[in-house]
Order: C-alpha cells, then sequence, then structure tokens
C-alpha cells in the first residue's frame, strides 16, 4: 500500500462511497486520506467525528506499524480541541507530545501525500508516576478511597473473603481508623482477630482466623507485585486529569510507565481506580459535542494477562457505563484478541494497523481480525499484511452512531516530537507544575496503624489493671514497617470517646479530601467500590 506515490484521480464507484461515509457536518479528528488501487486521495479526508470519542475506541497492529504515532496524532487534536486527554506510557516513548516535533523531509513528504498542512507544535502535558515509580508526579489512592469491592477484585478474593473485607472496612470506617495504606489494613485485620478486637467484631458479624490469613496473605503478595508503593498519601485527586491549559486546550496527562512494564498487576489496579474513581465522581451527561476526557492505554495486553474473571467484569462494566459520563477509553495493542470480547464489544472506533502472518497463530488471529469489521469491497486479509507504517484500516462510529464504512488511510504526521524527550527536560517539567508540591512529597500521618498501637502502648503502660484504652488494645508488630518519615504523630495518651475520634480525625477534619461520615463512603461505594473524593 505504501508504495505509490501516484497524484490523487477522482473517485468513483466504490471508493467515491466510502468518502462519503467521512463527510461529517460536525466537528472531527483529521486521521488521514483515503488510499484506493495505491493511491493516496488527499481530498478524500478519512476523520472521526469529536462527538463519538467517548464511545471508546481500539489502535492495534504489529510491532513498528505505527500505533503510538497514531495515538499521538489523535491525542494531539484531543487536545486542540480543548478535550483533557491521559496517555499510559509504558515504552516510555510518547512524552514528546509536549515538544514541539522535528521537521524533515519524511515528514514534508507524508503531509503533501495527506493534504497537511503540517506545523511543529508541542502540546501542554503533565507527567506522572505510580506512586513515586519513576519520574512523574505520584498518582497515590488511600485504602480507604480504593474500598472493599474493588480490592477483593484485585487480590482475587472469593465471595466470603470479600464480605469480610467489607467488615473490616466497616470497622475502621465506625472507629475513625483512617486506612491510607496497606501497613493500616494489616494492623486492623491483626487486631480484630486478637483476643482483644475479637469482640468488637462479633458484634457485627465476625472475622475467622482463616480468613483473616487469607487476606493477610493476599496483601503481602500484593505489595510485593509494586503496589505497596500505589497506597498513601496524600491521595491523587483523579479531577485533575479533566484540566485544561489557560489557552483553552486540554492538559495532556502522561503516566510513565516503563518502569512497571513487569509488574501488570500494579498497572490493572491503578486502571480500575482511577476510571471507578471518575465514574463516582462525574455527573451523568449523556452524548455531549465533545468528550470530557479520553483514555489511551498503549500496551493494553497487559491490563488483560491473566487477569481474573472479577477483573474483566468490573472493566467491561466501567467501560459500558463511562460513556454516559463524557469520558472514553481507547485501547493501544497488538491485535484485536488481546482485548476480551466484551470488552472489544464496547469498542465503537477501530483503527488497525497491518498484522503479521507468519505463523498459523498469527493467521488464525488475522482471520478473527477481519471478522470483526463489516463487510467492505477491500480484501481485507491481503490489505492488513501489505499495509506500510503509518497506514490502516480504519472504521468509526458517525455521528448517528451508526459504522462508516472501511476505510484505507495513510495517515496523518503527529506535530509533536515522535519520542521521548530528554530525562532533564522531563524533570524539570515535574518540579515546575503546580501539581507538585500538592503530591510529590508522601505524607505517613497518623492513621490506623498510628492509632492502634497508640491503644496497644497505652494498655501496657496501664499495667496488669488495665485501662480503657487497654480495652481495645490491639497486637501490634515489635518494629514499625519501613517507610516515609512519619508526620503528624502523637504521644500515647488516653483514648478519646468514639465521637471525639470521629471528629478529630483527619479525615473528617479534611472534607475536602475525604467524605468523612461511615454513611457517606458507604453510600459511595456502592456503585464500583471507592470512596469518592473532591477538594
Amino acid at each position: 500500500m505504501s508504495g505509490s506515490e501516484q497524484p490523487s484521480e477522482a473517485l468513483a464507484g466504490p471508493a467515491a462511497g466510502i468518502a462519503e461515509g467521512y463527510a461529517f457536518e460536525g466537528a472531527t479528528l483529521e486521521l488521514g486520506a483515503l488510499l484506493w488501487d495505491g493511491v493516496c486521495h488527499p481530498d478524500a479526508p478519512v476523520r472521526i467525528p469529536l462527538a463519538v470519542l467517548n464511545r471508546h475506541g481500539l489502535v492495534a497492529g504489529a510491532t513498528g506499524t505505527g500505533k503510538t504515532k497514531t495515538l499521538q496524532l489523535i491525542a494531539e487534536q484531543l487536545s486542540a480541541n480543548g478535550v483533557p486527554v491521559f496517555l499510559a506510557d509504558i515504552k516510555g516513548d510518547v512524552s514528546g507530545i509536549s515538544v514541539p516535533g522535528a521537521d524533515g523531509e519524511k515528514v514534508r513528504e507524508r503531509a503533501a501525500q495527506v493534504g497537511q498542512e503540517w506545523r511543529a507544535t508541542g502540546f501542554p502535558s503533565e507527567f506522572y508516576g505510580l506512586g513515586g515509580t519513576g519520574p512523574g508526579i505520584p498518582v497515590r489512592a488511600t485504602v480507604t478511597g480504593f474500598g472493599p469491592v474493588l480490592l477483593s477484585k484485585v487480590l482475587q478474593l472469593n465471595q466470603t473473603q470479600e464480605q469480610s473485607l467489607g467488615l473490616i472496612f466497616h470497622y475502621a470506617d465506625s472507629k475513625g481508623l483512617e486506612l491510607d495504606d496497606l501497613k493500616d489494613l494489616r494492623a486492623v485485620v491483626a487486631f480484630l482477630v486478637s483476643d482483644v478486637g475479637r469482640p468488637e467484631l462479633k458484634e457485627i458479624g465476625g472475622l475467622s482466623t482463616a480468613t483473616a490469613g487469607v487476606i493477610l496473605r493476599a496483601l503481602t503478595a500484593f505489595e510485593q507485585g509494586g503496589a505497596g508503593a500505589f497506597f498513601g498519601q496524600p491521595e491523587f485527586d483523579t479531577a485533575e486529569f479533566l484540566r485544561t491549559a489557560p489557552d483553552g486546550r486540554g492538559i495532556v496527562s502522561v503516566l510513565e510507565l516503563p518502569s512497571v512494564g513487569d509488574r501488570p498487576q500494579l498497572f490493572s489496579t491503578f486502571l480500575m481506580w482511577m476510571l471507578a474513581d471518575l465514574y463516582n465522581g462525574l455527573p451523568e451527561v449523556g452524548d455531549l459535542d465533545r468528550p470530557k476526557l479520553v483514555f489511551f492505554f498503549d500496551e493494553a495486553h497487559l491490563l488483560f494477562k491473566g487477569a481474573s474473571k472479577a477483573f474483566l467484569e468490573s472493566i467491561t462494566q466501567t467501560v459500558r457505563l463511562i460513556r454516559s459520563k463524557g469520558v472514553g477509553v481507547f485501547f493501544v495493542t497488538q491485535t484485536p484478541k488481546d482485548v476480551p470480547a466484551d470488552v472489544l464489544g464496547q469498542l465503537g472506533n477501530r483503527v488497525q494497523h497491518a498484522l503479521r502472518a507468519f505463523t498459523p497463530d498469527d493467521a488464525k488471529a488475522l482471520k478473527a481480525t477481519v471478522r470483526t469489521f463489516p463487510n467492505s469491497p477491500y480484501d481485507l486479509e491481503e490489505v492488513l499484511t501489505g499495509l506500510g507504517t503509518g497506514e490502516a484500516v480504519v472504521t468509526v462510529l458517525s455521528e448517528r452512531g451508526a459504522p462508516t464504512p472501511v476505510a484505507v488511510a495513510r495517515l496523518r504526521a503527529p506535530e509533536s516530537l515522535m519520542g521521548p524527550v530528554d530525562a532533564e527536560v522531563l524533570a524539570a517539567a515535574v518540579r515546575d507544575s503546580p501539581l507538585s508540591g500538592r503530591y510529590a512529597q508522601a505524607v505517613d500521618r497518623e492513621s490506623a496503624y498510628e492509632k492502634l498501637a497508640a491503644r496497644e502502648a497505652a494498655a501496657e503502660a496501664g499495667g496488669a489493671a488495665g485501662t480503657g484504652a487497654a480495652a481495645e488494645g490491639p497486637v501490634v508488630p515489635p518494629e514499625r514497617p519501613a517507610g516515609p518519615a512519619r508526620t503528624g504523630a502523637r504521644a500515647p495518651k488516653e483514648e478519646p470517646s468514639l465521637v471525639e475520634q470521629v471528629v478529630g480525625s483527619g479525615m473528617f477534619k479534611s472534607l475536602t479530601r475525604s467524605i468523612g461520615t461511615q454513611l457517606g463512603r458507604e453510600i459511595s461505594r456502592s456503585l464500583f467500590g471507592t470512596a469518592r473524593r473532591r477538594r
């Protein structure tokens, strides 16, 4: 497909019908120009309506076919149209979207072929990292904010264990024990199966030692997979992803993930929390003239490889429902079979780059991919194995919600840098970000672990006669787990009443960062298991 440099010719027959299918009335994103019989037709643009970007999409193709450049091309135009974008950068090669691209002969040649007026342009960007892993502003969630439902899914607990974890969260909520990180949750579990703590939980259902052991072992394995760094304070507000720049362009949020490519559970945990958190915090808006936010998850197979049934069900439900909140999700991967069928069925917009057919499995995947497209005059098996870099088979949803004709297109060139920025440039961007002061420094405030440790210390100080604090004393490890420096820790003192605990807790005092009451948290968890927070 890429060999012809013939000038555009008038379209007729099936080609004219295909071109007509992309003549939309409203605002659009320009993908490229129609290819027909080896000829590129710049006067027959292939577009996608801006209004259907919340109907989700898939960008697929073999390694080296241009998937990341397509992601970058769409993200640039979304930003230019005032739509914030989130990019999960697994390979570390899309940070260049923040700076102008490099002009050159190949760029000018591609622009001329597709009728593009190319101008080197950088786009407003923020860079993030999961819990301080790698470069970027740390993104953290509290265990309380994450909630028992999602945590049960990522820990792959059964129904009985999930219900027990819900009781643990309920108890912590009612006692003003903030679950900021995993050590807080472990401390509460250990307390509730101790001789001192067991009677308290018995009133609301009890917790068996065996179930507690399963939960603690699952938490240990989860933390060893790198998830421990994701939980803690300050908790990230996902509304930050919805910001626009002073000039009206959408901010591109780039999550730098090259160091977590071998830890898919951490990536999938973050995805579940982020989508659920956004869903709970956004109002129903239906179909808008442009989405509020669009996500791109590169190397999407990492999300689904070895995923539990509960995780797949959660992702499917979230992708299905979050559309009505004005949020679009694009998965970027090698073949459509990397995405579960129930999720794939929710993806209305498709950009399919070249596929290889070197093995019987490749040939099988090729035939399966062809069957996912509407009928077309192209021989798609032949086309998909012959596409050049930066060429793709496209079908999107029209403004009426119907699939457009299948089109083979030569795609436009991104206007930002097609590659990573220097480490020094990235570090400076993070340092100068207005969010750096808000999220960069980890805070280990007085939460469940510290409060339970204080009770134990008070119990020991009370001696054999016991004190009011001793009645609630936990079994606490002799040494505090390693972690960031403590802030705001209080000396052991007489245990306050339940009302004093709740009113005096950091969670209650910081209503701008937390719902703050048991009832509010449990209502907010009812949909996807997360406790909603907004500053």
